[in-house]
């Protein structure tokens, strides 16, 4: 007689099989997702397509993810020929694109943005659930495979809104590219500028020291009184506190300059040139500058892309405000039971198949919330959206206002202010060797020539950031719209402002 099978083999054999139909099932739903939806895979540069595009076009420079071990090497390279030379403006935006760690963090978050998006393009994955009761001979076994029906029906609108809203992030991290560019630009400009403030001040230090000294020979001897002496010892006492204070604004703009670039060690040694660039040849033209706003910049198309984001989730709470739950599957209940009588051992089984479904009743909200919320939140968002074009349009034309008048400011003191302040002190000295002049009035022209000087470096300066400003107007990265000069608080204007004030 033939052995009879062990229960327990054949009960594993049973739930085997009916694992089997269970998963069958589950892939069948997964290939009715992909089919519905598309799913989406992951880009080979990381999301950063648009991000560089803008640093090629606008900035005409390089943007490195450092995780990128292809292409971290070429741009570690690519820093160490920049720094061996003197910094440009380009140059330092260059370094400051690859080396600085806030924008690194930026591309991180961007990573983590798509997969949040090739994340939301996968179908919804079913749920397999087996439950046992009993064990030995008398065993009930329950197994059932569930996936929600309406997760599946709206992945192709689900997928869609993550694609929008992914793309806003692209572009918001295109603005973090252009701002970093804009600011190092801006910090680099106000840092040559220290440098050149300090040096004319330098320059003038050794005349005015040798004025001094004159002083006190000529006072020992009696040809000067004690009034002029003081007069020109004070001149020459204010005008080196005044170089103390320039040499501590210079450290400062150098070690701004220094946290954007992100550079540290021996790379923060690098050089820079001793005088800002020359007024450029041609300016930019003003025309259609407000289009040109409206068709590049990056915080409005990241606005525009969340917005139509958010239309989606309109639309989507709108169809399915009502039933925010409804999940289908396949069910079996399999059951063995042994019964020993008269005629001997007997094992009895069973399996029943059958489907569920999981639907939310709405007795309290008939989806009026969701849908209500997700208009509101559409409405903010085209709210914004608008205002934000207002805002470019008005800050474009502010910023040219801004580059234009700098321009004519500069090329006034250039070509009027400082060869008159020039002729002004070279006649001074000549009718003070001739005795026609008092101490007094060369003092006076000697430090306004100073003043002229200085306020002619800050105003070309000033022209170089709204250069800049106006770059960002335009195309994206931060608009600073704070003085006319945009000179920050405590920057190099105060030099000027001290070196004005009379000294008695």
């Amino acid at each position: 007689m033939t052995a009879p099978r062990d229960v327990g083999t054949i009960a594993h054999g049973a739930a085997e099989a009916a694992l089997a139909r269970h998963l069958r099932t589950a892939v069948t739903l997964s290939v009715i997702g992909l089919v519905l939806g598309g799913c989406a895979s992951f880009s080979p540069d990381a999301g950063l397509s648009v991000a560089g595009d803008y640093a090629a076009l606008e900035l005409r420079k390089d943007i490195v993810k450092a995780s990128d071990e292809g292409f971290a090497p070429t741009a570690e390279a690519r820093v160490d020929q920049l720094l061996r030379r003197s910094l440009t403006a380009d140059g330092a935006v260059q370094v400051a694109l690859l080396k600085n760690k806030g924008l690194q963090a930026a591309f991180n978050d961007l990573g983590v943005s798509e997969a949040q998006f090739v994340q939301a393009t996968l179908p919804p994955a079913p749920r397999l659930a087996i439950t046992q009761w009993g064990l030995g001979f008398n065993t009930d076994i329950e197994r059932s495979v569930v996936g929600s029906l309406l997760e599946l029906a709206t992945l192709p609108a689900r997928t869609e809104i993550a694609r929008d809203r992914f793309r806003a992030d692209q572009y918001n991290a295109a603005e973090q590219v252009l701002r970093l560019g804009g600011e190092a630009r801006r910090q680099f400009y106000r840092t040559v500028a220290a440098n050149q403030a300090t040096g004319f001040l330098e320059q003038a230090l050794p005349g005015a020291g040798s004025a001094s000294t004159l002083a006190k020979q000529l006072g020992e001897t009696g040809a000067l009184n004690k009034l002029e002496q003081a007069r020109e010892h004070a001149f020459y006492s204010e005008l080196g506190a005044q170089l103390g204070k320039a040499r501590v604004q210079q450290r400062a703009e150098r070690e701004r300059l220094t946290r954007l670039l992100g550079l540290w060690g021996r790379e923060a040694d690098f050089k820079l040139p001793n005088g800002l660039p020359s007024l450029p040849g041609r300016l930019t033209s003003g025309q259609q500058i407000e289009a040109e706003a409206m068709r590049k910049r990056t915080d409005v198309q990241a606005a525009r892309f969340e917005l139509q984001s958010l239309v989606g989730q309109y639309g989507l709470n709108q169809a399915s405000g009502f039933v925010s739950v409804f999940d289908v599957g396949f069910a079996n209940q399999y059951t063995r039971s042994r019964t020993v009588d008269a005629g001997g051992a007997r094992t009895d089984r069973s399996s029943l198949n059958g489907y569920s479904a999981d639907v939310v009743i709405p007795i309290y909200d008939f989806g009026t919330t969701a849908v209500r919320g997700a208009k509101e939140t559409y409405l903010a968002a085209a709210n914004r959206l608008a205002e934000r074009a207002v805002n470019a349009r008005s800050e474009v034309r502010e910023a040219y206002q801004r580059y234009r008048g700098q321009y004519d400011i500069t090329r006034h003191y250039q070509t009027s202010v400082l060869p008159l302040r020039r002729t002004i002190l070279d006649q001074s000295l000549l009718q003070y060797s001739g005795m026609l002049l008092d101490v007094t009035t060369l003092i006076v022209d000697a430090r306004a020539r100073i003043v002229s000087n200085i306020q002619a470096i800050e105003a070309q300066r000033d022209f170089w950031i709204a250069a800049t400003d106006l770059k960002a107007a335009t195309v994206g990265g931060g608009f600073s719209g704070g003085g006319f000069g945009g000179e920050p608080a405590g920057g190099s204007g105060a030099t000027s402002r001290a070196v004005a004030t009379p000294g008695g």
